[in-house]
């Protein structure tokens, strides 16, 4: 079997080294790393072909796209590995995942979905949130109540699970990975191994980081809508299955609205305190 890491990137020169460094130190002979470039123009194909001299498993593909899950599309088409990963560009594995995923793997059947913990970090390095996706049934995925997993860095799956799901959602730019899991759920069993496989870094310039109240609101809705999607298919035991979820645990909810300030409002209130000192 063959792993196959797929990492979407567009002007990523900051942390593509990074990146593909931490594929290298996984230290697998059975793995190759796609880098999928959307023509990026701040040295990043360099970058990617200066390592690609003397490392023939990573190979860049670049060319213009439609977004990250149209990158991630192309991506899938263009994997040879049996095992799919995705690998954003400011993430990290732990070290040694590649050939514990080749061990798990070998015993299953395909197609398969497999997830480990993730590490949530802060972009100053301190510990955001540790997620433990260990109940991920598609009924409690739909109940809300529990964890899911938040990032590729820490799950893998067969590439054929694909011709069950269908690709990414083009046309989701919130949760297309979210969209995807649930998807597979009505299909397979997930399952959960309870290893800390990835790391999800919050870096300031992200556009998670960057996410405006607008933008939670509408990956909240656009998850609303997959989870409605998918009740509309259950039978009588799933709905009351999630009916006793629902009656024992409280679905997660969208973060309060901060208070914000601008920027201009804080400058006039610390001239007003300043004269105030005087």
């Amino acid at each position: 079997m063959q792993i196959t890491i797929i990492t979407p990137v567009f002007n990523g020169a900051k942390y593509i080294r990074q990146c593909i460094e931490n594929v290298i130190n996984q230290n697998c002979d059975s793995v190759e790393h796609l880098i999928m470039d959307g023509l990026s123009t701040d040295g990043t194909q360099e970058i990617v072909k200066e390592f690609a001299e003397n490392h023939p498993h990573i190979r860049l593909i670049s060319e213009k796209d439609k977004g990250q899950s149209d990158a991630m599309n192309k991506g899938i088409a263009a994997a040879k590995g049996e095992i799919i990963s995705f690998l954003n560009v400011d993430d990290f594995y732990e070290p040694g995942v590649f050939n514990r995923i080749l061990e798990i793997f070998k015993d299953l059947p395909e197609p398969s979905f497999v997830c480990g913990n993730l590490n949530i970090w802060n972009a100053d390095g301190s510990l955001k949130h540790f997620n433990k996706p260990n109940r991920i049934s598609l009924v409690e995925l739909v109940s809300n109540c529990f964890e899911w997993p938040y990032n590729p860095a820490a799950y893998f799956y067969h590439k054929s699970l694909h011709e069950k799901t269908g690709l990414y959602n083009t046309q989701n730019h919130f949760c297309m990975d979210y969209e995807f899991i649930m998807e597979a759920a009505q299909y397979i069993d997930l399952k959960h191994v309870d290893e800390i496989w990835g790391n999800f870094v919050m870096v300031t310039d992200s556009k998670t980081q960057n996410a405006h109240q607008e933008t939670l609101e509408t990956a909240f809705e656009a998850g609303e809508i997959v989870r409605k999607k998918a009740i509309e298919g259950f039978n009588e035991g799933q709905l009351t299955l999630l009916a006793s979820i629902l009656s024992e645990n409280k679905p997660m909810l969208l973060p309060e609205k901060p208070k914000a300030i601008s920027t201009s409002r804080k400058i006039k209130n610390k001239i007003k305190s300043l004269f105030r000192q005087a």
